[in-house]
């Protein structure tokens, strides 16, 4: 757990570069292993310092520092059901973004369902749960991987009296491991008495402020129960409980230590006790249970990659882009035509293609459900995902086009007069689509959100873009194409080694602008 603070000076945040500020002038300081509440009337900005808070949005003016990237979770105050998975799935891939191997953050994801008394609709698609049980998945998600920071807003909304009860348990849990917890809720008797600090988010100019209600709990000896057993874990024991291997582990004061004790060996069935042991915490920290291994950052990067295709490929989005590739390909290649100039055919198509792509993956994400990523992996970084996954979407179709066309097309010059060798042009093929696919992506990325929020514009622009960056002339992709069409009249092979090299400098450039925007406007 983290030795220092949470820490915001002189934060501001507005939306549009004229828009009122919402919030202005935010300093304060959010000590680890706070229970923070915060408080305000409605539209005075505490949802937007939650998420900035969450790391889920970013501050126009100020300085955010101290926040556990690798260690935050967020619940949103509405919750998307719009999500294509069903319900154990995505919760495992929001483990594993968040750094849990993905058995471990199956086995968690089903433990937290039991305790949310969700378990069996484990296989169920979220966009038909009701309210409550997607509500409950929400809270699930930001739970399964032991945050260091976790931010609720509204979270208590829409769950019943048990889900609100062990909800309740849970915050305690954390705080009493060491984590810092920030929430928002409507009833003043949610946690009352036990907020260590309170925020008050003033309507108006007025400045934000931050009350230290109670003085922190001074650090104390906790006792490591570790126990098995098949029914359902005693109602003294839950607010101490976490899944560990077949069983589950406790962390628990040590004046309640007794008490939880015998509650687990009278349960019926009784629980079987492996384990005890005492546990002094680090001069001035709190007690902290063991936190789940998590796995490295790249492997991180990979399970973020994962979630994109898979929500992709749940949504069936790509299938407009892939119908209109198809078609528009079946119009203008035919058997027996010469191989280069079909290569350049099916080149050509790809570019508007590819930004079509990229244009379905950055909006395929409720802007709630992209929250929850970017609490874990910073905003950023999970539209940088989405980019990557309609490039890899574009690519996968260029080069299945491609070795259609390499299957198809004769190899032979357009008037017959010459041979061409069939293994050069289609290398030359796949570096013409390449060529395409990489400016297309490019297009995608400075032509839709967050650099061009308008959805009609947008689409428009794209369109027009993509069709602009194919006719120009000293256009990497013009050239690509060109060079293989030229080649087909003369049997000539030309690859776009140079078109390709600035092809990907331009791509890289786009999503770094789109990133960097993204990063700021969550």
């Amino acid at each position: 757990m983290r030795d220092t603070g949470l820490r915001l000076d002189g934060v501001g945040r507005r939306y549009g570069l004229r828009g009122p500020w919402v919030l202005r002038g935010v300093t304060l300081e959010v000590p680890a292993g706070a229970l923070v509440r915060v408080e305000g009337v409605n539209g005075s900005g505490k949802s937007t310092l939650l998420r900035i808070l969450a790391g889920a949005d970013a501050p126009d003016a100020g300085r955010v520092s101290g926040r556990p990237a690798a260690s935050t979770a967020y619940v949103p105050e509405r919750f998307p059901a719009a999500l294509p998975f069903p319900v154990l799935r995505y919760l495992t891939h929001l483990g594993a973004i968040r750094g849990l191997p993905a058995a471990t953050a199956r086995a968690r994801a089903a433990y937290w369902l039991d305790r949310f008394g969700i378990g069996a609709y484990a296989r169920t698609p979220l966009d038909e749960l009701s309210k409550g049980t997607c509500q409950k998945a929400a809270v699930v998600q930001a739970l399964i991987a032991d945050p260091e920071l976790l931010v609720l807003d509204e979270a208590w909304t829409g769950l019943d009296t048990a889900a609100r009860d062990t909800l309740d348990a849970a915050v305690r849990a954390r705080v009493a491991a060491g984590g810092t917890v920030v929430f928002v809720d409507h009833d003043p008797r949610r946690l009352a008495g036990e907020a260590t600090v309170t925020v008050t988010v003033p309507a108006g100019s007025e400045p934000v402020t931050a009350v230290r209600t109670t003085a922190a709990p001074p650090p104390s000896e906790g006792v490591v129960i570790e126990a098995e057993g098949a029914g359902g874990i005693p109602e003294q024991a839950r607010p101490f409980a976490e899944p560990a291997g077949a069983g589950v582990r406790l962390l628990v004061p040590a004046d309640a230590s007794d008490a939880v004790l015998r509650a687990l060996l009278h349960a019926e069935p009784p629980w079987h006790v492996t384990g005890v042991r005492t546990q002094a915490p680090a001069a001035g920290a709190p007690v902290r249970q063991d936190a789940p291994a998590v796995v490295p950052g790249p492997r991180r990067t990979a399970a973020l990659l994962r979630y994109q295709a898979d929500l992709l490929a749940r949504s069936h989005r790509w299938l407009p882009p892939l119908l209109f590739y198809g078609a528009v390909m079946a119009i203008g290649v035919t058997g027996g035509q010469p191989l280069l100039g079909s290569l350049g055919y099916a080149a050509a198509l790809l570019l508007p293609v590819a930004a079509w792509m990229v244009r379905v993956c950055v909006g395929n994400e409720p802007s709630a459900a992209r929250a929850c990523v970017a609490s874990a992996v910073g905003a950023g970084r999970a539209h940088a995902a989405a980019l990557l996954a309609g490039l890899l979407a574009s690519s996968l179709l260029g080069a299945a086009g491609t070795g259609v066309v390499a299957v198809i097309g004769s190899a032979h010059s357009d008037d017959m007069s010459a041979g061409v060798p069939r293994g050069a042009a289609i290398v030359a093929g796949l570096a013409a689509a390449a060529v395409s696919v990489l400016l297309g992506a490019a297009v995608g990325a400075v032509t839709n959100p967050p650099l061009l929020r308008s959805g009609g514009w947008s689409f428009l622009v794209t369109a027009v873009l993509a069709g602009a960056v194919l006719i120009v002339s000293g256009s990497p992709a013009q050239a690509a194409v060109t060079g293989l069409v030229t080649g087909s009249r003369t049997g000539s092979v030309h690859y776009p080694l140079l078109g390709l090299a600035v092809s990907a400098l331009l791509a890289a450039v786009a999503a770094l602008l789109s990133t960097r925007a993204a990063s700021h406007m969550a």
